[in-house]
């Protein structure tokens, strides 16, 4: 179930310098404000995406490098806020200096092949840092290159497209949307099918802002006893759902909660058995955020080309005692109601309270955070070569505030089986634990619950 793939493989990447790709054609130069959902404090951080494409002998031995460094530049014509730089206002207002600088392109060379990389491929790749260089002095939020792309040809006539996206600019859909972009020009179109639309004004708030909804997931929780997941041991890997195991957890839903998505069931057994392996005070509150994308709750929907941040946090509250004793109902209830929790209007006042309390981060301690980008596309971006072998984030535990989130990842097993594959990020002595919990529910061994239990409501 958890990852057997060798993190041992070790091989040499040979980059070259570093180099600025700058639009194809001269783009307007002006000023961009992002949204006041763009610019908060939980989405000012670099978020690492990676894709592996195989050999293909119908491009006739064509240089990936080449073909998508033209693209980029080509896409960026349409796309030119990506070749801008980030500045800071009056309120820590977050706005778009178009200069048309460009992004950062690193092009290497690496002495090994796909093959090497193992049947599975999945977080955590062996030399990440490698395949995904960090530019020094390139990953600051404010005036920095906002999108860093490093691709890197394999010995047996691969490649591996990797990049670092400022979460400010753009959420998982935003992103990839730009990434088939670069793919589509790759392959010789003249536009993208789907051209890019700016409007972040839609996702400011209001004049004047007012909180109508209950946002949690924005509390101010002290770390009164230092339960921010410690960094300096912490331990990666990742875990595979297929039908036989989301057959295997179901048994634990009792009847009437036996349509929830497999979203909402692997939500709340990952909680739960993440929470029991930290093992916090019983009586502290934990959290699990649920990042829900808003783009189709609006009315009328947000337009089609919308690239910027459109999702929320909403969140499911408790005890740490009531999350652990509790049957897994319980935690199910939570986790399906926080998905019911997101409208247009709570949107609208997640935007109000960012202006009225400065841009907060959401709330970190004894949080789990989860991301679902299953139906993201990263996989199907096209550079000529065919679809990613994988495609998708390039490890979990990253944001803002390290070994918080979690995201659930289309993947196909060497079974040949279709599931979810979740990364991880514990410390040492949590994972064992997660591990312990994890396979006790697979395998049977736990209790099954009885279908009558009482539902302890906290207050949400």
């Amino acid at each position: 179930m958890d990852s057997k793939q060798s993190s041992k493989l070790v091989f040499t990447v040979r980059r070259q310098k570093p180099e600025l790709i700058a639009p194809a054609k001269p783009t307007p130069r002006e000023t961009k404000f992002l949204s006041d959902i763009d610019d908060q404090e939980g989405l000012r951080f670099q978020i690492p995406v990676i894709q592996f494409y195989s050999k293909n002998s119908s491009m006739g031995g064509k240089d990936p490098v080449n073909i998508i460094k033209k693209a980029i530049a080509e896409t960026l014509v349409f796309y030119y806020p990506f070749a801008g730089r980030l500045r800071e206002g009056n309120g820590r207002k977050l706005m778009v200096d178009c200069t048309g600088e460009g992004i950062l392109f690193v092009e290497a060379d690496a002495d090994v092949t796909l093959e090497e990389f193992g049947d599975e491929l999945q977080p955590p790749f062996p030399c990440l840092e490698e395949l995904l260089y960090d530019v020094p002095n390139s990953a600051g939020v404010l005036h920095c290159p906002l999108l860093l792309i490093q691709v890197t040809r394999l010995r047996c006539g691969g490649f591996i497209f990797a990049l670092r996206l400022n979460h400010t600019m753009s959420d998982a859909p935003g992103l990839v949307q730009f990434m088939t972009a670069v793919g589509e020009m790759a392959r010789g179109a003249s536009a993208p099918s789907i051209l890019p639309v700016w409007c972040r004004e839609l996702l400011n708030a209001r004049n004047p802002p007012q909180v109508t909804c209950t946002h949690h997931e924005y509390d101010e929780v002290p770390d009164t006893k230092g339960t921010i997941i410690p960094l300096d041991d912490m331990v990666h890997k990742s875990f595979f759902f297929g039908p036989s195991e989301v057959s295997a957890l179901r048994k634990f839903v009792p009847h009437h909660l036996r349509k929830c998505s497999t979203f909402e069931l692997l939500t709340a057994v990952l909680w739960r058995c993440r929470t029991m392996s930290l093992k916090p005070d019983p009586e502290e509150e934990v959290r699990v955020l649920c990042i829900v994308n808003a783009r189709s709750r609006f009315n009328p929907p947000l337009p089609t080309g919308y690239y910027g941040n459109a999702f929320v946090f909403p969140v499911a509250v408790t005890t740490a005692a009531k999350l652990s004793k509790n049957p897994l109902g319980y935690a199910l209830e939570l986790v399906k109601k926080t998905k019911t929790d997101v409208t247009e209007e709570y949107m609208k006042s997640v935007a109000d309270l960012m202006v009225l309390k400065g841009r907060p981060h959401f709330t970190v301690v004894r949080t789990y955070l989860v991301s679902d980008v299953t139906r993201g596309g990263f996989g199907g971006v096209d550079f000529g070569w065919g679809k990613a072998v994988y495609g998708g984030p390039a490890k979990g535990g990253v944001g803002a505030i390290p070994g918080v989130a979690s995201f659930y990842i289309p993947f196909k097993n060497k079974k040949g089986e279709n599931g979810i594959l979740v990364p991880i990020c514990l410390p040492g002595f949590a994972m064992e634990t997660f591990i312990k919990e994890l396979d006790g529910m697979l395998k049977g061994d736990a209790p099954l619950v009885n279908s009558n239990y009482a539902i302890i409501r906290p207050a949400l």
